[in-house]
């Protein structure tokens, strides 16, 4: 079993410019460090976009999705979908208490 498994986080963005750096740097200072953060863009008209960027430039583990307004379900589906398309993932229900590993 691997003992530092790789986490998805995803995090909606709309209009949260005045929110967003709190939160990134809260995420990216954790002390669990492998992560990968996706920050789903759903049409900000605001600067939450150039805030999102000038972090995945000083984070590799940071990606950015932009897509058109559809609602934060709509968001968090796109980061859902980007996790499951690019991951296999194995439930074993033998080891560990029936954890989800990648595979």
């Amino acid at each position: 079993m691997n003992d530092n498994p790789l986490i998805g986080v995803v995090v909606p963005i709309y209009n949260v410019e005045k929110y967003l750096k709190e939160c990134l740097d809260s995420i990216i200072n954790q002390t669990y460090k492998n992560l990968k953060i996706l920050l789903i863009n759903d049409g900000s008209t605001d600067n939450s976009l150039d805030i999102a960027k000038q972090y995945a430039i000083k984070d590799n583990r940071i990606m950015i999705i932009n897509k058109q307004n559809g609602g934060v379900g709509s968001a968090r589906n796109a980061g859902i979908d980007y996790f499951c398309n690019s991951y296999q993932l194995q439930y074993n229900a033998n080891g560990g208490g029936g954890c989800i590993h990648l595979i």
